[in-house]
């Protein structure tokens, strides 16, 4: 437990460092612009990255973080070793003002510390794909360079729109983006409900273990369940295309009336009675001491004969259930009480909440609210006030405060999210959690909470080097800037796509630049950046590997 802790408090100092390191870049273009000084920008940004713990409850990000290394291979050490690389990387550039990827850091140091522990354990080489998902990582990969040209491409067009002299057609662009922006992000709920609502059948832990060796005996039973769950998510999808207009109670209590729930409930009910016997982590103490081996056993023999009774949920109900177990496994009287709360399931409740978390109302209406704003003041400064260039400047650095706290929102809900999703890790290598979807709720707060504090801690030398060294910002260019990369962290977080913020906005940043002339972005700073990029998942995965070879000496 000791050792837990010290990994979770790990990962928020990495949270911590990632504030003053990568929330700096949401601020560099509102102070080098002087709409705000550096002290008020720090705050505006810190409340903003707080704000995103309101807005993002899907955790999809944190989802592909925690499970970029394949379960069998995630253990504390090797999350560890990995937190040690990301903050030594990060500390690293930090120091020499280069605004590297703390993302990439991260991923680099777990998969690094990952394959080590792996080629120790098993005396020598294994195949990658045994041990990463290859397909995450090689998708954090692309966005090295794919979320970089996105921000890029969105602000050079934001830029020359606004840069478009007649008005109403300035206007008139501005409204097809939002149309555009619109049903982007609702067809990106409706696959992220979709999604959701096949993890919650567990479509995905069926595939995994019909092809886990380790249960081959059972591959014919997992295959009939895997059908079964598949059936019924799809069932499922008929009434969720009723969601927008008819709310999530609405639809869960249509599909509990068309669909049937009792696999996925006693799936459920017996992951709380492993929970509660507390099954995982004593196989973890068992395999590193012998006298721990009975203690586990009996645990696991405790949980595997109450399975039957959990199938019967429905036609016992929850009291006779509960009684009828305590019946068969003798349970402490001090403890019946946490027994009988930890194996009721309100499966309706929990439809409802997986529908409900990949709602993105909010993003929608944020960004379009922010181009009509955008669209009201061209209006009034161009046609119905005299135009006036003074106006017209006023105007965008008032804006700018609306793009950065945009961004500020973004850099919450994308980086935040990457220490949710280790500590997530951390939380079911030790036992104590399933899955990620039942991470408690302290975990998204204090990550919130942390990437705030450290972002109230400044980060001056990336500031200076986004805000200056790439190119000079106007108001205008900062508000174009800023509003791509707020909209390409939005993308991505809808895509589950743990991308930097330091790249998007380095690109969108690059993208105003550009549209001046090419000559106006200083490109040996950015090729710099670029080779700063690159090294970034190698070097932090050498660290962690060095770091895990020396850490598994201490501590097994």
């Amino acid at each position: 437990m000791e050792f837990l802790i010290i990994i979770i408090a790990l990962a928020l100092i990495f949270d911590y460092i990632n504030g003053f390191h990568d929330a700096a870049n949401s601020i560099a273009t509102v102070v080098s612009t002087k709409v705000l000084t550096p002290f008020q920008a720090v705050l505006w940004a810190a409340f903003f990255n707080f704000v995103a713990f309101l807005i993002f409850k899907d955790h999809a990000v944190a989802n592909t973080i925690g499970k970029t290394v394949n379960e069998g291979f995630i253990t504390l050490p090797v999350i560890f070793a990995g937190l040690i690389a990301a903050i030594i990387w990060n500390l690293l550039t930090w120091w020499y003002g280069i605004p590297s990827a703390s993302s990439h850091t991260l991923i680099g140091g777990f998969a690094g510390a990952a394959i080590t522990h792996a080629f120790m354990k098993n005396g020598g080489f294994m195949p990658l794909q045994d041990i990463v998902d290859s397909s995450k990582i090689l998708k954090t990969i692309v966005f090295i360079f794919l979320a970089p040209l996105i921000g890029m491409a969105i602000s050079m067009f934001y830029t020359l729109v606004m840069m478009q002299r007649n008005t109403w057609i300035k206007c008139g662009v501005l409204l097809m983006t939002c149309v555009a922006i619109w049903f982007t992000f609702i067809h990106f709920q409706e696959k992220k409900i979709d999604e959701n609502v096949e993890k919650f059948f567990r479509v995905d832990k069926y595939k995994k273990d019909l092809i886990d060796p380790e249960k081959a005996a059972e591959r014919d039973k997992t295959q009939e369940k895997l059908e079964k769950a598949t059936e019924n998510a799809h069932k499922s999808f008929v009434y969720i295309s009723d969601y927008e207009s008819k709310g999530s109670e609405y639809v869960t209590n249509e599909i509990a009336q068309n669909v049937d729930l009792n696999m996925v409930t006693g799936s459920r009910i017996d992951d709380k009675i492993k929970l509660f016997f507390k099954v995982k982590q004593l196989k973890i103490l068992a395999e590193k001491d012998a006298t721990h081996k009975q203690a586990y056993e009996f645990a696991k023999a405790a949980a595997d004969s109450l399975k039957p009774i959990a199938k019967k949920h429905n036609e016992l109900g929850y009291d006779k259930m509960v009684q009828t177990m305590l019946a068969k496994v003798p349970v402490q009287p001090d403890q019946i009480a946490d027994f009988n709360k930890s194996v009721r399931v309100d499966i309706k409740k929990d439809l409802a909440k997986e529908i409900d978390k990949g709602n993105n109302r909010i993003i929608r209406f944020g960004l379009i609210a922010m181009l009509l704003i955008i669209i009201a003041s061209f209006i009034y400064t161009e046609k119905i006030k005299e135009p006036s260039a003074q106006r017209t400047a006023n105007n965008f650095k008032k804006m700018q405060l609306l793009s950065s706290a945009a961004f500020s929102i973004g850099h919450g809900g994308n980086d935040a999210q990457k220490v949710m999703g280790i500590i997530a890790a951390a939380l079911i290598a030790n036992g104590n959690i399933v899955d990620i979807k039942a991470m408690p709720d302290w975990v998204p707060l204090s990550c919130y909470l942390a990437i705030s504090l450290g972002t109230l801690s400044g980060g001056w030398k990336i500031v200076k080097t986004m805000g200056t060294k790439i190119t000079k910002v106007t108001p205008l260019e900062g508000v174009c800037a800023e509003t791509a990369g707020a909209t390409t962290l939005f993308l991505t977080e809808q895509m589950g796509i743990p991308v930097s913020t330091t790249h998007t906005i380095t690109g969108a940043i690059i993208g105003v630049g550009a549209t001046k002339r090419l000559s106006a972005v200083r490109w040996g700073v950015t090729v710099n950046l670029l080779w700063a990029w690159i090294l970034t998942i190698p070097v932090s995965a050498t660290l962690a590997a060095i770091t895990y070879f020396i850490v598994q000496f201490f501590v097994k």
